[in-house]
């Protein structure tokens, strides 16, 4: 039966590559989630100095619900920080913070990488909707053709992941070179940061791998059925 193929094993193992990212990301964050920061900067201040210190007074710092739910919104011109960040003068936190904040200084400066990542959005989002269940209706009627379109547009998903990697480490190496340079964290306090933002940065390496598994399924189950 479909469900329950030998391919399922690439399912299974990109659930592992994504849970243990998920793992670590958790467990560096609450580490340094103790370490408070010496110069007692929260992850508010420290959005709003890098921002300032770039000139972008017109982008909003806000505080949000959730845990880690830390993102930049280019289209309302805001930051949005977690219960976990915004107030927190922990090194976890203001790592967290200026890395928001590094994504704002890419769009300031033009960083082409964001900017074709923002382009396929919409492509993106019509992808990931159709490819499933083009596919599944493909393999299910025998229809290689409507198959191979759903392997095509779950690519393009694909496409958009990789591309986010290039975006994810340099809004990393941005927050790093900045806290560093304002002396916002010391060596030490900056060495945390970089631990946390380097797993988190794995979570976005275990999402194109699991993406790559699931797309060598989908290939390999189309070939077989076409075989059959």
């Amino acid at each position: 039966m479909f469900f329950y193929d030998p391919t399922y094993i690439l399912v299974i193992l990109g659930f592992l590559f994504a849970t243990i990212a998920s793992t670590g990301v958790q467990s560096a964050f609450r580490k340094y989630s103790e370490v408070k920061s010496y110069r007692r900067y929260t992850g508010a201040d420290a959005a709003r100095k890098i921002l300032d210190d770039n000139g972008l007074y017109n982008i909003r710092v806000e505080h949000i619900s959730g845990n880690l739910s830390d993102h930049y919104d280019p289209t309302a011109n805001v930051i949005r920080l977690s219960d976990s960040t915004y107030a927190s003068d922990s090194v976890a936190a203001i790592g967290v913070a200026a890395h928001e904040a590094g994504h704002a200084v890419q769009h300031a400066v033009g960083y082409v990488p964001i900017k074709v990542r923002n382009a396929i959005v919409p492509v993106v989002n019509i992808c990931s909707t159709l490819s499933m269940p083009l596919f599944i209706i493909g393999l299910l009627l025998g229809a290689a053709g409507l198959a191979n379109i759903g392997i095509i547009l779950f690519s393009g998903a694909l496409v958009f992941q990789l591309v986010t990697l290039p975006v994810e480490f340099d809004a990393s190496r941005r927050a790093l070179k900045i806290l560093n340079t304002s002396a916002m964290l010391d060596e030490e306090e900056l060495r945390g940061a970089k631990k946390v933002l380097r797993a988190a940065a794995m979570t976005y390496v275990a999402a194109v791998l699991s993406s790559a598994l699931q797309l060598l399924r989908l290939i390999m189950l189309n070939n077989s059925r076409n075989r059959d």
